[in-house]
C-alpha cells in the first residue's frame, strides 16, 4: 500500500466530511420547490456557508482522484468512507456532545471494518477488463438501481426519500470514481488528447452535478443523519464492485479472506449507521413547507 495514496484519501474524507456538514447546513433552509432541481444549486450558490462546503468537497474530490489515479478503487473508496468520522468531529464541536459508547462503537466497526477489508483482501490491480458486455452490464445495473430510488425518493421525500436520494448519489459517486480512474490512465498513456478524446471525463462532469443535486436535496429535506450514512455506505460498495467489475482490481478469493472482506464491509456499514444516527450529528433546524419557501423568496 502506497503511502501517499493512504494520505491522500484520508485527506479526502477528511475535506468530504467536513464540506458535507457545511453543505448540510445551508441546503436545509433551501426552498423545498428546489427539490430534485439544477434551481437548488443556483439558490445555494448565494448561501457563503454552502460555497464554503462545497470548495472543501472539490478539495476532497481532487485528493480523491489523485488517490485513485495512483491506487486501486477497492482500497481508496473504503478509506474514502472514513469522511464520516470527520463530519462527526466537526458536529461534535458544533454540538459538544460526547462520544459515548455509539459513538466509540460506531469509530471502532468503522476503522476496524475497512482495516479488515483493506488487509484481507489486497487489493491489487489486474488490468481493465476488455469485455465491454461486463462493462456496461455493471455500469448499468449500479446506475439503473440509482435512477429507480430518485424516483421512489421522488415519492416519499419527507419520510424515506432523503435516504433513498443519498443512497442513490452513493451509487453514482461510486461510478464517478471508477471512471475518474478510467480518466487518469486515459491521461498517463495518451496525454490531454488521450483523456479529451473519451467519453469517460465528461460522464464524470455529469455524473458529479447529478450526485450534487442529489445529495443537495437528501440535505435539503432532512438531518444529516437521516442521510450522511446511506451515502457514506453507498458509495465505497458501489466503487468496489465497479472496480472488480470493470477496472480489474483483484482481491483475494480463499475462503478465510472473502469471509474477513465480508465481515469488514459489514462492520463498515454498521458503524457508518451507529455513527450517522449519533446525538452530535446535526438534527436540522429549518422550517419545512409554504413558509420556508416564502422564507427565502
Amino acid at each position: 500500500m502506497s503511502v501517499l495514496v493512504l494520505v491522500l484519501a484520508v485527506s479526502a474524507a477528511c475535506c468530504l466530511g467536513f464540506g458535507f456538514v457545511l453543505q448540510q447546513n445551508a441546503a436545509q433552509r433551501a426552498p423545498l420547490g428546489d427539490f430534485l432541481s439544477p434551481r437548488l444549486l443556483l439558490d445555494l450558490m448565494r448561501v457563503p456557508c454552502w460555497l464554503g462546503g462545497t470548495g472543501l468537497m472539490v478539495a476532497g474530490m481532487v485528493m480523491g482522484a489523485i488517490a485513485l489515479a495512483d491506487g486501486e478503487v477497492t482500497l481508496v473508496e473504503p478509506l474514502l468512507a472514513t469522511n464520516l468520522l470527520f463530519a462527526l468531529a466537526l458536529s461534535r464541536v458544533r454540538t459538544r456532545q460526547p462520544l459515548g459508547r455509539q459513538g466509540w462503537a460506531g469509530l471502532a466497526l468503522l476503522a476496524g471494518g475497512v482495516s479488515a477489508f483493506v488487509v484481507a483482501g489486497e487489493p491489487r490491480g489486474g488490468g481493465a477488463v476488455t469485455d465491454p458486455v461486463r462493462h456496461w452490464v455493471v455500469f448499468g445495473v449500479v446506475l439503473g438501481l440509482a435512477l429507480l430510488l430518485t424516483a421512489c425518493a421522488g415519492r416519499v421525500r419527507l419520510t424515506w426519500g432523503p435516504a433513498l436520494l443519498a443512497l442513490a448519489a452513493g451509487l453514482v459517486y461510486g461510478v464517478q470514481d471508477a471512471l475518474t480512474r478510467v480518466s487518469g490512465q486515459r491521461l498517463s498513456v495518451g496525454g490531454p488528447t488521450g483523456l479529451l478524446t473519451g467519453w469517460q471525463p465528461y460522464a464524470v462532469l455529469v455524473l458529479g452535478v447529478t450526485g450534487l443535486i442529489l445529495v443537495q436535496s437528501a440535505f435539503e429535506t432532512a438531518p444529516l443523519r437521516r442521510s450522511l450514512p446511506a451515502l457514506t455506505a453507498a458509495q465505497p460498495l458501489a466503487g468496489i464492485a465497479c472496480g472488480v467489475g470493470f477496472l480489474g482490481d483483484r482481491l483475494r478469493t480463499d475462503v478465510g479472506a472473502l469471509a474477513w472482506e465480508a465481515g469488514g464491509l459489514a462492520a463498515v456499514v454498521t458503524g457508518i449507521v451507529l455513527l450517522g444516527m449519533h446525538p452530535a450529528m446535526p438534527q436540522g433546524t429549518g422550517e419545512h413547507g409554504p413558509a420556508r419557501d416564502l422564507q427565502r423568496r
